[in-house]
């Protein structure tokens, strides 16, 4: 299972990165239209911004763009954004629905000349559409073949210039050959909390909702380091503060609010904790093997492994060993909880649950 697929667990999840239909038809009027617009990201943003600029002043498409990170970064945003400062349309698809390189002809033959083509989780794009991408982005043409055995004849085909605009998760899995056809690549990073405050006020003035410095403050230290998370915080506590409160977030509106979905000061959710819980109360805080942590929590191994574990790991409150998953002191500190003794009922618990 990847981090990236959704699965019934990660579609439930308040914290959940991935978009759902909701979130998507709530992005696209709180997307940003150009790089002005843009909050965060300074470092890809100003590089971005080099490299559509000199292409406009040639008169010539920008480069091919690949954008790497987490989900709800930003990359769709930018892709369309690229599309904006280029004054060109763009085309929006994706890696797992081109399974044949015939699918990857058909949408690139109906290209016109300029268009931004983006191709979200590239990554996931099959070996035959990925070897016709090679050519196509660097000639501007294809080869189709028609026919079959010994008499089959390959047919080039010339393809209007364009811009791919590729996103991905997981760089890491992208051919080298692929990756050094793109002349830019950006890595999006996780926000600083002064920055999803910046997000949190636009997007609240987008929404017509009255939100104090404090609130937004509140809501940005539990959104994960991610502007998708923060705006669906956002407006379940938009929710909490029209029924129970004046419609007003304030710092003590938000706290309360999200206390109510379950989202703890970290941005931590129930499923974080539970899993923090099981391995400090029930197995002294490690090593526990993960199907032995699983089990513990309720939950599928793949829920727990792809789920909860990245975001525990980067916040620093478990690691993972070849013995199996340990909590670090850190852990403890967030639920209030005293490590055992050396040699105590933590130190019982490794032969027999040990990875």
């Amino acid at each position: 299972m990847n981090w990236d697929d959704t699965t019934p667990e990660a579609t439930e999840r308040l914290v959940e990165a991935v978009a759902d239909g909701e979130d998507q038809a709530i992005e696209a009027a709180l997307r940003p239209k150009d790089l002005t617009e843009f909050v965060g990201q300074e470092r890809v943003r100003e590089q971005l911004d080099l490299v559509l600029r000199a292409a406009r002043q040639r008169g010539a498409t920008a480069d091919h763009v690949l954008l790497s990170g987490a989900p709800g970064l930003g990359k769709t945003t930018l892709s369309m954004i690229i599309a904006a400062e280029m004054g060109a349309p763009i085309r929006i698809t994706s890696g797992p629905a081109i399974q044949h390189a015939g699918d990857l002809a058909a949408i690139l033959s109906s290209l016109t000349e300029g268009e931004v083509l983006f191709l979200d989780e590239i990554h996931r794009m099959s070996r035959p559409a990925e070897e016709m991408l090679y050519m196509a982005m660097e000639d501007f043409r294809v080869d189709v073949i028609v026919g079959k055995g010994p008499g089959a004849t390959a047919i080039p085909l010339e393809l209007p210039h364009f811009t791919l605009v590729g996103a991905t998760t997981r760089a890491g899995l992208l051919p080298p050959p692929l990756r050094d056809r793109f002349g830019f690549t950006g890595h999006m990073e996780f926000y600083e909390p002064v920055e999803l405050e910046r997000v949190i006020h636009r997007s609240a003035r987008l929404l017509d909702v009255g939100i104090e410095p404090e609130g937004a403050a509140e809501i940005a230290g539990r959104s994960r380091g991610t502007p998708r998370i923060a705006n669906r915080l956002l407006r379940r506590v938009r929710d909490y503060a029209q029924v129970k409160a004046d419609g007003v977030v304030t710092r003590e509106v938000a706290a309360t609010a999200l206390g109510v979905y379950e989202v703890d000061g970290r941005g931590l959710d129930r499923l974080d904790r539970a899993v923090l819980s099981a391995l400090l109360k029930l197995f002294g805080g490690g090593p526990v093997g993960l199907s032995t942590l699983a089990v513990a929590v309720g939950e599928e191994r793949e829920t727990v492994e792809e789920v909860a574990e990245p975001f525990l790991v980067r916040e620093g409150l478990l690691a993972r060993t070849p013995r199996g998953r340990v909590a670090t002191p850190a852990a403890w500190a967030h639920l209030g909880l005293t490590p055992p003794q050396q040699g105590g009922a933590g130190q019982g618990q490794q032969g027999l649950f040990g990875a």
